[in-house]
């Protein structure tokens, strides 16, 4: 059963959340010093962070045109978006097709207000405030029901999310999943990535650090057989479950993760 939850409305600049913070790694101007203070705290463990970011925001858009172009996705719903910045999911997909319909789904305050300024003039796009949790919610909204028709094959994203999302049998990623799988077309997709570490002192002090400055508005960093679980049942696009830089790369030079103390692991799974 999926927990209700009451979401805040107000922005407070003294609690670091993660996607502003993941904005500051992008180069992005909307954070506070909270959110850079933290980011400059948690570099001084894993200082690949700001490249992992970067490298992650590009996985997407390679994800989104792969899916509108090669598999003819037209609608998309975009879990955890965070804040906009450059080549957002709807401008890539509508790049293909002006007429891809996206959704964008955050309980960041922030992303409510800065998005739906940006969408206010593209009808094809939404943004709504709510809880990656809260699938019944998500589904039942007034502009997801505008904008998705769940008859047909949608592109489900789940990216750089659910490090955010503690454990449950409830309400954990696993269990996020089944339920969101249980209402897609055959044909749809689901892309799912999040920070994994096979080294337990990082995933250890990450986990404790992140939770401790978002104020327990954080899961843990896992590790990659805890994502490859969330794929059982999809059958998995090529090149398979990758630290996302190696996930069709653009060019033989084109950047990759170098470091490893932490990487960003997942991909693309087809409901058949």
């Amino acid at each position: 059963m999926q927990a209700g939850r009451q979401l805040s409305t107000k922005i407070d600049a003294t609690v670091p959340t993660a996607a502003r913070m993941y904005d500051h790694y992008l180069g992005g101007k909307d954070n506070y010093a909270a959110d850079r203070a933290a980011c400059a705290e948690l570099d001084k463990v894993v200082p690949s962070t700001g490249a992992l970011a970067l490298n992650n925001r590009r996985f997407l858009q390679r994800v989104v045109r792969t899916l509108a172009a090669e598999h003819g996705i037209r609608q998309f719903l975009d879990h955890g978006s965070g804040l906009p910045t450059q080549e957002n999911v709807h401008q890539v997909a509508q790049r293909v097709d002006p007429a891809s319909r996206v959704v964008y789904v955050d309980n960041d305050p922030m992303v409510l207000v800065h998005g739906r300024a940006l969408l206010d003039q593209n009808d094809c796009t939404a943004v709504i405030h709510a809880d990656l949790r809260n699938t019944d919610e998500i589904f039942a909204h007034a502009d997801t029901q505008r904008l998705i028709d769940f008859s047909e094959p949608v592109a489900v994203l789940f990216n750089s999310v659910f490090h955010c999302i503690p454990d449950s049998e409830t309400d954990g990623p696993p269990a996020v999943v089944r339920r969101v799988a249980e209402r897609l077309a055959p044909g749809s997709f689901m892309v799912m990535c999040q920070l994994v570490s096979e080294d337990p002192k990082v995933r250890e002090f990450v986990t404790d650090f992140m939770a401790q400055v978002t104020q327990g508005h954080w899961g843990r960093v896992r590790q990659e057989k805890d994502v490859a679980a969330l794929f059982d049942g999809l059958e998995i696009l090529e090149p398979g479950l990758v630290e996302v830089s190696t996930w069709r790369p653009d060019s033989e030079v084109a950047p990759r993760q170098l470091t490893q103390e932490w990487v960003e692991f997942g991909g693309v799974g087809r409901l058949p």
